[in-house]
C-alpha cells in the first residue's frame, strides 16, 4: 500500500507534513515529491502515467493559487487522486479551492477542505481499506479513539 504525495511548491510543504504524520501513524508508505502543473508539466504528466506501473494506489496532489495540479495528474492516471486546495493567496485559498474542485467530466478529483492535509490521508487510507482489511480495522479504532478523546474533554468541561 502506497501513496504519493504531489505538491506544486516547496511552499506547499508545511500542510503536507500533516498527511505525512497521518500515514505514518497507519503504517502506509508514501513518497513526497514536487511538480507543477504548469512549471514541470512534462514531469506531472510522467508521473501520473508511471504512478501505477510504480504501486501507487493513491494519488494526494496540493497546490495553491490556480491550483490544476490535481486535474493534471488525473488527466493522466486511472488512480484515484484526492485534491488538496492550499491556501496560498490574498483570496485564503478559495482560488484554490475553486480550481481543484471544478473539473470537467471524466477527469474526477475528490477535493478536502481548504489545507485538509489529515483529512486527504484519511480518505486516501479509507479508499485503500477496500483492499486492505487491516487498515479498515486501524480506521475504526481511529474513530474510536477519536470519539473517546472529545468524549473526555466534553466530561471535563462540564465538570469545570
Amino acid at each position: 500500500m502506497k501513496v504519493a504525495i504531489i505538491m506544486g511548491s516547496k511552499s506547499d510543504y508545511p500542510v503536507l507534513e500533516k498527511t505525512e504524520k497521518v500515514l505514518a501513524d497507519f503504517g502506509v508508505e508514501f513518497e513526497t515529491r514536487i511538480m507543477s502543473a504548469h512549471r514541470t508539466p512534462a514531469a506531472a504528466h510522467e508521473f501520473a502515467e508511471k504512478a501505477e506501473e510504480n504501486g501507487f494506489e493513491v494519488i494526494i496532489a496540493a497546490a495553491g493559487k490556480a491550483a490544476h495540479l490535481a486535474g493534471v495528474l488525473a488527466s493522466k492516471t486511472p488512480l484515484p487522486i484526492i485534491g488538496i486546495p492550499v491556501k496560498s493567496s490574498t483570496l485564503d485559498g478559495l482560488d484554490s479551492l475553486l480550481s481543484t474542485v471544478q473539473m470537467p467530466k471524466g477527469v474526477p478529483v475528490a477535493t478536502v477542505a481548504i489545507d485538509g492535509a489529515e483529512n486527504a490521508a484519511l480518505l486516501a487510507i479509507q479508499m485503500m481499506s477496500l483492499k486492505y482489511p487491516e487498515l479498515r480495522e486501524k480506521m475504526k479504532a481511529y474513530k474510536v479513539k477519536m470519539e473517546e478523546e472529545i468524549m473526555a474533554i466534553d466530561a471535563e468541561f462540564q465538570n469545570r
